[in-house]
């Protein structure tokens, strides 16, 4: 208890730390409130709307909205987004006996003006929106995309470090234990994945497995168990002569609760650090792969595919679209180090392979 105590204080005293941990929050808050926090409230904050593409941040448009469905309720708006609405941008209007006459944005001649019914079966509102990042080519909202893209970034992570952590635990809790055949089998497959490049081998799961929202997952968790395996190996290596560990086995317990009740507690510190690192690297591989086009289909609200879509704006003085983005990956994936940082020094341990 005293010894989580001065870890916890170290922890709060490293500025490191409290800076990251402090942003990796926000984008926890974030990715939770998803839709709710959002803009643009529909599914992957893909409200298409040509005639306000690419204005600038802190844009003002008024819209006329009508509903098309019934709301299906707030946790369902909350996980899902909702159906998307019949929406006009509109430079002005005028409403009369349930009829708008409405002047669609950025169009100023008279051949511009239209017609909305508003006596349908569902209400209609109209609404003032300010784009506080401004919107893309397709006329969505930039920072609605950014928001909801955070979940599709700690999703990421927290698959790959649980799956890493799996298998790289167990592999490595069984090389370093038994030794003889069992180590130079799984050192020989540690060699062997560690020596292709990761991009290299993410994308060869992803081809093998397909495109999706959890294939891209476990991609890239299988891709990035090796240097769990190494670290756990290394130290099982030191622990498994410990005389807690003979009296174990004098005592008649077998192997595997040995490995599970005795040393895996004693790897609880290097593995919280490893975790750390793994959450930032996996966010940087899922962004590289939906850049390149093999991650998450369009039009989900991938932080790489945002950089893909936008960088050829660079050239027309939109360079923000593909920049803020880029911030956005580099910003969350510092947090994590940060964490890191601190927690390695708080927890005071050395990661050495053997």
């Amino acid at each position: 208890m005293v010894s989580r105590q001065k870890t916890l204080f170290k922890l709060l005293r490293h500025p490191l730390g409290i800076t990251g941990a402090v942003i990796i929050f926000i984008f926890l808050i974030m990715a939770i409130a998803g839709n709710l926090i959002c803009l643009d409230k529909t599914k992957d904050a893909n409200q298409i709307s040509l005639p306000i593409a690419l204005l600038p941040p802190m844009s003002k448009v008024k819209f006329i909205e009508i509903e098309q469905s019934k709301s299906k309720g707030v946790f369902h708006n909350w996980l899902y987004g909702k159906d998307e609405p019949f929406s006009i941008p509109v430079q002005s209007y005028t409403i009369l006996n349930d009829t708008a006459f409405v002047q669609v944005y950025g169009m100023d001649s008279a051949a511009s003006k239209e017609l909305v019914p508003l006596n349908g079966p569902y209400d209609y509102s109209i609404v003032e929106k300010t784009f506080y990042l401004g919107t893309d080519g397709f006329g969505r909202d930039v920072m609605s995309r950014i928001i909801l893209g955070s979940r599709v970034s700690l999703s990421v992570g927290a698959v790959a470090v649980v799956i890493s952590l799996l298998i790289g635990s167990l592999l490595g809790l069984m090389a370093g234990y038994f030794g003889g055949g069992t180590d130079k089998t799984i050192s020989w497959l540690i060699n062997v994945i560690w020596s292709l490049p990761t991009m290299l081998l993410v994308v060869a799961i992803s081809f093998a497995m397909g495109k999706g929202f959890w294939q891209i997952f476990i991609a890239i968790g299988l891709s990035s168990w090796v240097e769990v395996a190494r670290i756990v190996r290394g130290q099982v290596f030191s622990i498994r002569e410990k005389e807690y560990i003979q009296a174990a086995r004098v005592l008649g317990f077998g192997p595997y609760r040995i490995m599970l009740k005795h040393i895996l507690p004693n790897l609880r510190s290097s593995l919280i650090v490893l975790a750390v690192s793994i959450f930032g690297t996996a966010i940087l591989l899922e962004s590289g792969l939906s850049f390149l086009g093999l991650g998450l289909a369009p039009p989900a609200p991938s932080w790489g595919m945002m950089i893909k879509e936008n960088y050829p704006y660079i050239m027309f003085d939109s360079e923000y679209l593909a920049i803020v983005p880029g911030l956005v990956i580099m910003l969350l994936v510092m947090g994590f180090n940060f964490l890191g940082i601190a927690l390695r020094d708080a927890l005071d341990i050395h990661l050495q392979d053997t």
